[in-house]
């Protein structure tokens, strides 16, 4: 047994499909999930749209988080397709900038294996992302 197999393992393990919404909303969901200590990106950063100062905003946030973590960026399509693209590759975390960010530096957080939503002020982002993809948080769940 080789890394081959434990790659495999963990791989197979994290492959999930679920349905989500109800009655003729009802669709089925796949995703990647992997813990965020491990997925090898931990973010990706999307502008709501190109204009308005939208696309420069986000660069900002991008540019920062590069710094201690793999980020992608990316604008093109709409993004409830852009999430999903995330989510077939384990990305545990996508934040949207949007119009309010241009009010008062709250960005929204998009949580992969909830698609729960959460505001943010921009400045707590690199702690809050630093906070959920600590190894320790994977012994934490294992003790």
């Amino acid at each position: 047994m080789g890394a081959d197999w434990l790659f495999l393992a963990v791989l197979c393990n994290a492959y999930t499909e679920e349905v989500v919404g109800e009655g003729e909303n009802q669709k089925e969901r796949t995703y990647l999930k992997l813990h965020p200590a491990i997925a090898p990106v931990k973010a990706a950063i999307f502008p709501l749209v190109r204009e308005n100062g939208l696309s420069e905003k986000a660069m900002q946030i991008f540019n920062e988080l590069k710094q201690d973590f793999r980020v992608i960026y990316e604008e093109r399509d709409a993004i409830g397709k852009r999430y999903t693209r995330q989510d077939l590759i384990g990305t545990p975390f996508c934040i949207a900038i949007d119009y309010q960010t241009m009010e008062d530096d709250t960005v929204t957080i998009r949580y992969r294996d909830t698609m729960e939503q959460e505001r943010v002020h921009m400045g707590e982002l690199s702690q809050k992302i630093g906070r959920e993809v600590s190894l320790s948080r994977i012994f934490e769940k294992l003790v």
